[in-house]
């Protein structure tokens, strides 16, 4: 059973994922800790919007913790862990939902035969819609991943992957939120530009994103034919997805994708 789920780092995926655990109830919010680099608004704010524990003392976050989840920056991880490591004691769960960094530099800079998940989720927890892959590390158990996969679930799906999977899942699903953010940003801009108001463009679009998205979620269709049966001969989706080819969008999305990966992998190698 989980008692207390302590967050190192107070950054937008900590909040994301404390926002979908009290929404949905995961463990009562007074037993959700936080901690971070000495920022006291920050911790005050989180403090303030989700009835939580925010402190400066890392010793009394992660005390008695059942789940530590680490939530730093790429570049502050080391630091993060070599400030917390002599208060983890082996029986704690480590989650890592830090990009690029592996269960193995975690495990070593901790220096204990501690238990590490690392995790993939996005900032969709916040409203329990994230898409999450999770992988364990060398001493984490199959009992492990099942904590992991309550805790994740609680804010959206879960899917178990191997390490070296990690670095596509961030380019795709981590990252995956902003790409089709910058597509509304680009239809709305398009759609006010031929005088639609903006809040008409904003409900058609969402609920066409919903939509398409819901129409994924359960048809038995390929992303293929579902394309195809919107697009009739000669009509208005043809002309737009056209459009799209001249100038190369499937390209560019691939290409988006695969940089988000390498980019990954780069943080995983500058930690």
């Amino acid at each position: 059973m989980v008692n207390k789920v302590s967050f190192i780092g107070a950054g937008s995926m900590a909040e994301a994922i404390i926002a979908g655990m009290v929404n949905k109830k995961y463990v009562p919010s007074e037993q959700i800790y936080v901690a971070n680099k000495e920022n006291e608004a920050r911790l005050n704010e989180l403090k303030e919007k989700y009835n939580i524990i925010g402190h400066t003392n890392k010793e009394i976050v992660i005390q008695d913790a059942n789940i530590i989840i680490l939530a730093t920056k790429p570049y502050d991880m080391a630091d993060a862990i070599i400030d917390v490591k002599k208060y983890i004691q082996p029986n704690q769960l480590i989650i890592s939902v830090v990009a690029g960094i592996s269960t193995e530099f975690i495990a070593s800079h901790i220096e204990k035969d501690v238990a590490v998940i690392r995790a993939m989720p996005n900032t969709s927890a916040t409203i329990g819609y994230s898409a999450t892959a999770i992988t364990k590390g060398e001493y984490a158990t199959d009992e492990h991943i099942q904590i992991a996969e309550q805790l994740f679930q609680a804010i959206g799906t879960v899917s178990v992957v191997e390490e070296e999977e990690m670095h596509i899942v961030t380019g795709i699903s981590g990252s995956g939120p902003a790409y089709v953010y910058y597509l509304v940003e680009a239809m709305e801009k398009a759609a006010i530009e031929e005088g639609l108001d903006k809040q008409t463009a904003k409900q058609l679009i969402t609920q066409t994103i919903i939509g398409a998205g819901e129409m994924l979620k359960y048809s038995k269709e390929p992303v293929t034919i579902l394309r195809e049966n919107v697009t009739s001969p000669n009509g208005t989706t043809a002309a737009g997805i056209q459009t799209l080819g001249e100038y190369n969008f499937q390209e560019a999305v691939v290409n988006c994708v695969k940089n988000a990966t390498k980019r990954s992998m780069e943080l995983g190698k500058k930690k």
